[in-house]
């Protein structure tokens, strides 16, 4: 994937998540991270924005840094493919979808502990203790769920990482650590079991939205299904 040029999306969107980055930390004073970030939508701290702006915050240097490689590797051929408009499209509805399945998780853990999606305008940092009889775990659990942010633009790389598995399947990657050139129809699948397993686990001390790369996945996923015409023709370059 040599010599590539950046498409137009591709170094807008390049361009704006450095700027957020970047203001995050010029700008302490306004805590962009945590205006930006989106939360729980019954949260007290969730705000109409954050289910787009959520999409260009990152919480350091690595996580920006390998995100705008994927979105400068991988998508700069899927809009170079499919146009600016369709490819926008795709980046956009991949990342709700990413939001869309964790906040389906976190809603159906809320339900597990308080018998609703909702906290009944009980759930605050001064009364939380009092609203429920739940161990200081679950309690543990609904705080991360009420007052935890999200941020990054990894659910819709995850689904360009599928879109990308999915049209140019034989296209050899390397990955860090591994040698040798590996497919994208052999690698990317075993990403994507083992976020379904550290999502599943839940391992004490991951803050990663494990389910929300997931749904960026799937909706990729479907999206290039649904796209998908018969008659396209692959660019033989990367098959």
């Amino acid at each position: 994937m040599n010599n590539i040029h950046i498409p137009p999306v591709v170094k807008n969107l390049l361009i704006i998540n450095i700027l957020f980055f970047a203001a995050t930390y010029l700008l302490t004073s306004f805590h962009l991270d945590d205006i930006l970030a989106v939360y729980y939508f019954d949260s007290p701290k969730f705000e109409i924005w954050q289910p787009i702006s959520y999409m260009f915050m990152h919480g350091n240097l690595a996580h920006i840094f390998f995100n705008m490689f994927a979105l400068y590797s991988f998508g700069s051929i899927l809009e170079s493919r499919w146009g600016g408009k369709k490819f926008i499209i795709f980046y956009f509805i991949t990342g709700l979808g990413a939001l869309f399945l964790q906040w389906a998780v976190q809603a159906f853990e809320v339900h597990q502990i308080l018998g609703t999606f909702t906290a009944q305008n009980k759930l605050n940092l001064s009364d939380l203790y009092n609203a429920t009889e739940a161990s200081p775990a679950k309690i543990k659990t609904l705080f991360g769920i009420y007052f935890g942010g999200m941020l990054g633009a990894s659910g819709a790389i995850f689904g360009l990482l599928v879109a990308f598995g999915m049209l140019y399947p034989n296209a050899e990657l390397m990955i860090m650590f591994i040698p040798v050139p590996v497919k994208a129809k052999y690698i990317i699948p075993f990403y994507i079991l083992v976020e379904l397993s550290l999502g599943v686990a839940q391992f004490e001390g991951d803050s990663v939205a494990h389910y929300a790369h997931l749904g960026g996945a799937l909706i990729g996923f479907i999206l290039v299904k649904l796209w998908k015409d018969k008659k396209d023709t692959f660019y033989t370059l990367y098959e």
